[in-house]
């Protein structure tokens, strides 16, 4: 299945390839630059003094129009769709994948919300539980 994603940037929450479970705690960024349906290039960013609320602005200044992240509260949410920003949260695994899977459709996703008190341990045991009861 081919989306139609031809030129764009991508901004995932990013820690050690993977992709980061909790959106403003991430302390990295990894930006995409994607050209006609292919990945040109990347770069990984710090993003240590942007928090919950700024890390939408933050990411859209280089460029992004997609945030891809594992999970998220409403207060991050918002700054998201105010910045005009597509989101795609409820992602986890290898950071380069889940972009390749968006470009071609079929990027798989679950639900990712977070409320204040939740971590990023939490949803990687629940993913991994997921999984184990899946297989």
């Amino acid at each position: 299945m081919d989306s139609g994603i031809m030129s764009t940037k991508i901004a995932v929450t990013y820690e050690d390839g993977q992709v980061f479970q909790h959106f403003g705690r991430t302390q990295q960024v990894k930006i995409y630059e994607i050209d006609n349906g292919k990945i040109v290039s990347t770069q990984i960013v710090d993003t240590s003094e942007h928090g919950h609320g700024a890390m939408a602005g933050y990411v859209k200044g280089f460029g992004a129009t997609v945030i891809i992240c594992g999970g998220l509260g409403d207060g991050a949410r918002n700054s998201v769709r105010d910045a005009g920003l597509e989101l795609v949260n409820g992602v986890s695994g290898d950071a380069d994948a889940a972009v390749r899977t968006y470009i071609d459709g079929t990027l798989v996703r679950s639900d990712g919300d977070c409320d204040h008190h939740c971590h990023h341990r939490l949803h990687q045991t629940e993913s991994s539980l997921l999984s184990s009861s899946i297989s």
